[in-house]
């Protein structure tokens, strides 16, 4: 049972009241949320992620959801006796590795978080980026940090080359929440595999998105004696990579957000998804879950 229940009617009707103001004023704009860490795999955070994504829904927020899969994609990949490699953060995907990496992000994956979302009352439809030819890409070649100059081919890793919004904007004018899973589409049909952080970024720069939100296992971005920054903007994060405060796995989360904040997006938020209803906390009350990188 929720901590919830032990409210008083006076309390939750204060609760209620705080989100008001947010309610009328994110009405009818779109939110891109990014999904993946614990709220991901821990049941009870995944409940609380799937009533919150229909909550939003419900009032009026055009959710669109982005998720990714990295745990379970190793899972199958041990079972047929693979294991996985990684390249400077990017998964070395060669042909099996892709067939799996389809298999659970469009397969298993996707489906899972539908079923989560409908379970929760909302009506949620799950897509890849082939559908449509929603997501178009191309191979995704690393620069050699070892031989300025090379490049390091990783497989069917891709960069994308355009997004068409045109399926996205079709469910979210029904009462539908469209569930993407970050594959994309090649000129000759190739699929690729691509970083789920970065389809967020560009979804929600095409849609002209009014905030990206990107679920994380940390309570956000954190200056160098560990305290969360709730609200920063790009010109502090570049100074933060350069006196490398920012670094590591929080690189490429950082690196969409930022490109999202200079892209249109009004604002990005890397959230803790270890919190219940992380979500609806960042979005509709005063008391944030994590960090707020601004566009100006």
């Amino acid at each position: 049972m929720s901590a919830h229940a032990d409210l008083s009617p006076a309390v939750e009707a204060a609760v209620l009241a705080e989100a008001l103001p947010y309610i009328r004023k994110f009405h009818g704009k779109t939110i891109v949320v990014k999904y993946g860490g614990n709220a991901m795999t821990d049941e009870h955070l995944k409940q609380c992620f799937a009533h919150d994504v229909t909550l939003l829904k419900l009032v009026g927020i055009n959710i669109v959801v982005v998720h990714g899969g990295g745990p379970q994609i190793e899972t199958l990949l041990a079972r047929v006796g693979k294991k996985g490699r990684f390249v400077q953060g990017m998964r070395v995907t060669d042909a099996e590795t892709m067939e799996v990496v389809e298999m659970v992000l469009g397969g298993q994956v996707n489906k899972d978080v539908v079923n989560l979302i409908n379970q929760a009352g909302g009506k949620a439809v799950g897509l890849t980026g082939k559908d449509s030819g929603m997501i178009r890409a191309q191979k995704l070649l690393l620069p050699d940090e070892d031989h300025p100059g090379d490049l390091i081919d990783v497989g069917q890793v891709g960069q994308i080359t355009d997004i068409d919004p045109s399926l996205i904007g079709l469910l979210d004018s029904g009462a539908f929440i469209p569930v993407i899973a970050p594959i994309g589409v090649g000129n000759e049909g190739e699929t690729y595999n691509i970083n789920a952080d970065v389809v967020a970024g560009k979804i929600a720069e095409v849609l002209k998105a009014e905030k990206l939100v990107l679920l994380t296992n940390t309570p956000g971005v954190l200056n160098k004696a560990g305290e969360l920054l709730t609200g920063i903007t790009p010109e502090d994060i570049d100074r933060m990579i350069k006196d490398g405060t920012l670094s590591g796995g929080m690189l490429p989360k950082i690196a969409s957000a930022l490109d999202a904040a200079r892209n249109g997006v009004k604002s990005a938020h890397i959230i803790d998804g270890r919190v219940e209803h992380a979500l609806l906390l960042e979005i509709l009350t005063d008391h944030g879950v994590g960090t707020m990188i601004r566009s100006q």
